[in-house]
């Protein structure tokens, strides 16, 4: 039998379709999720769209200074209720997309980052969080499952793409454990899961530059089905990805970052 958060009389809250909202209800799954995490009282804790605080309330129990970031204003009121108890709790109502998280972060202290991504906005989210990984310590998110099997993928996996080589550039992807829909208030037509991202301490292997990079992985993915000869037509020939030692006769999804980086350094050393 599952164990459900309940909100005090006065405080519910209607889930929101167009913020994505599902909100995690099982007692179960939520402390599987804080013991993933591994919550200190030193760390530097932001949890994204914190919700009704199930996660919340027990994350506040092991680290009592917490700073969530909730664009649903209507749910400020009802976590500040909850969490009174707390000095520490701090609420940054505004869109996580256009948070600065270098703002929260110390060059002793970096972020350790928690949260529930609404399905709509997890892949740009999770973009706009990469841009910040020099501040970052680790990441813990529950995604839809599909997009966690994107972060984790290998070359040669159908759900290898873009996602894939621009998160392992940075980070160190674990897929941890699956979350039913049933876990959920309403239940989502999806499963979830939660992975953890922990950014490189040293990138194992950096490019001359990052937006060429970008570009690259962005242009390949854009044309999957086709040879890598055909998908980055005007960036690089046959003749140059065999001088790399690549195969341009196969599909983007069976190369590997380190392909992708060495034919976007050659990109950039043809321009110089």
């Amino acid at each position: 039998m599952t164990k459900k958060t309940i909100l005090p009389t006065g405080l519910q809250h209607k889930a929101r379709k167009r913020f994505g909202q599902n909100f995690l209800h099982d007692y179960g799954v939520i402390s599987s999720i804080v013991r993933a995490i591994g919550p200190r009282e030193s760390d530097n804790l932001v949890e994204i769209g914190p919700g009704k605080g199930a996660i919340t309330a027990l994350l506040l129990e092991q680290c009592p200074n917490l700073n969530v970031i909730e664009l649903d204003r209507d749910l400020v009121p009802i976590l500040l209720a909850q969490f009174v108890k707390y000095p520490g709790f701090k609420i940054h109502q505004i869109d996580a997309l256009k948070f600065d998280f270098a703002s929260l972060a110390t060059t002793d202290n970096p972020l350790r980052v928690v949260g529930n991504l609404p399905y709509n906005i997890s892949t740009p989210l999770i973009f706009h969080l990469l841009s910040f990984h020099q501040r970052i310590k680790d990441m813990h998110f529950m995604l839809q499952k599909e997009v966690v099997e994107r972060l984790a993928a290998q070359p040669g996996d159908k759900a290898y793409g873009r996602l894939s080589v621009m998160t392992q550039y940075y980070c160190d992807v674990e897929n941890l454990f699956l979350v039913p829909p049933e876990c959920f208030d309403p239940a989502p037509k999806v499963d979830s899961a939660i992975v953890r991202l922990t950014p490189h301490t040293n990138i194992p292997c950096p490019t001359k530059d990052i937006d060429i990079l970008h570009k690259v992985v962005n242009v390949a993915f854009q044309q999957r089905r086709k040879t890598l000869r055909n998908a980055l037509k005007g960036i690089v020939t046959s003749e140059q990805c065999e001088q790399l030692g690549i195969d341009a006769s196969v599909r983007p999804e069976m190369l590997s970052l380190r392909d992708y980086v060495a034919i976007a350094d050659f990109a950039v050393d043809q321009n110089d």
